[in-house]
């Protein structure tokens, strides 16, 4: 089990060996997001820009503009609480900036709301040119870190404190775009991503149910194709994810299928309150996000 913060702080400080392009940037937080490992490795090129996501993210299109790589790292909840630069100075100038949000979610744990990104899938969505990815887990998430340092363009990569299960193995391949179908059954789709990909897999476990299961690990671009099979194939489409209702995975989906006059009923599983603190596990539970609470509201969905 690994954090997906932990493989990109692995992946990248790689990357930085065969790429001398690739710059660094954190604001006061490398030790947490895991661009340390980087800084360490190469401390030419990489930035403490202390605490100022702000003049990080002007910093960071500059450097892209420049020619760069730069990666721009802070927690999910303050990097993109810097939404006008990211509007103006990254997305606006289809800047080659890769930001990345650690901490998502109410799965963080004891920090409390103030820490957790439960709307910066819902914020950076609505901006042209930027892609957006939620890797399910440690390969998942290495493959996304090499993707997004050859692909052109503004990205965001949202990733978590808490540690998830294996899912894949090198012989992955990660698909840009294309959601990743984990397991194909009848009735009811569970669109899931990140850490609720787990407890979609765990409901057919543990309830011995036989839905499909998806994996959404590119939130943006989203898997339009997938979706419209999905429906024409199933009575219900379900949405997971550790984020607010609005904005997110369920608020895409939802807008696709609308867009497809797809006459599927659509039930969206996710945050629909500030956040708190506690163990992530008890947060998972409390807000029903763990595989019990996925699969109680299932089963109202179904009534």
């Amino acid at each position: 089990m690994k954090a997906t913060r932990d493989s990109f702080g692995e992946e990248v400080a790689q990357l930085g060996e065969l790429n001398s392009n690739i710059v660094v940037l954190d604001a006061d937080l490398s030790k947490s997001t895991k661009s340390a490992g980087f800084a360490k490795k190469f401390p030419e090129r990489f930035f403490e820009m202390g605490i100022a996501e702000a003049n990080m993210i002007g910093t960071a299109a500059g450097l892209a503009l420049s020619g760069k790589i730069p990666f721009a790292c802070s927690f999910g909840a303050f990097i993109t609480g810097r939404y006008d630069q990211i509007r103006m100075s990254v997305s606006y100038n289809r800047a080659n900036v890769k930001l990345i949000g650690t901490h998502a979610g109410v799965a963080i744990g004891e920090d409390g709301h103030s820490q957790m990104g439960l709307e910066d899938v819902g914020l950076l969505r609505a901006l042209p040119n930027m892609s957006i990815f939620q890797p399910a887990d440690h390969e998942e998430a290495k493959q996304i870190i090499r993707f997004v340092t050859k692909h052109h363009g503004p990205a965001y990569i949202r990733l978590t404190r808490q540690k998830m299960p294996q899912l894949y193995d090198e012989n992955y391949s990660y698909q840009y775009g294309q959601w990743d179908v984990l397991h194909e059954g009848k009735d009811v789709a569970l669109i899931a991503t990140g850490e609720l990909v787990h407890s979609c897999m765990a409901v057919n476990d543990l309830y011995k149910k036989d839905y499909s299961i998806i994996n959404a690990s590119t939130l943006k671009p989203i898997d339009t194709k997938l979706i419209e099979r999905l429906s024409e194939h199933h009575k219900l489409i379900v949405t997971a994810e550790d984020h607010y209702v609005i904005g997110g995975l369920g608020s895409a989906v939802s807008e696709c299928m609308a867009e497809l006059g797809s006459k599927t009923p659509l039930r969206r599983i996710g945050v629909r309150e500030f956040g708190e603190s506690g163990t992530p596990g008890n947060l998972l539970k409390h807000f029903q996000l763990d595989a019990e609470g996925v699969h109680a509201q299932i089963q109202q969905f179904l009534r």
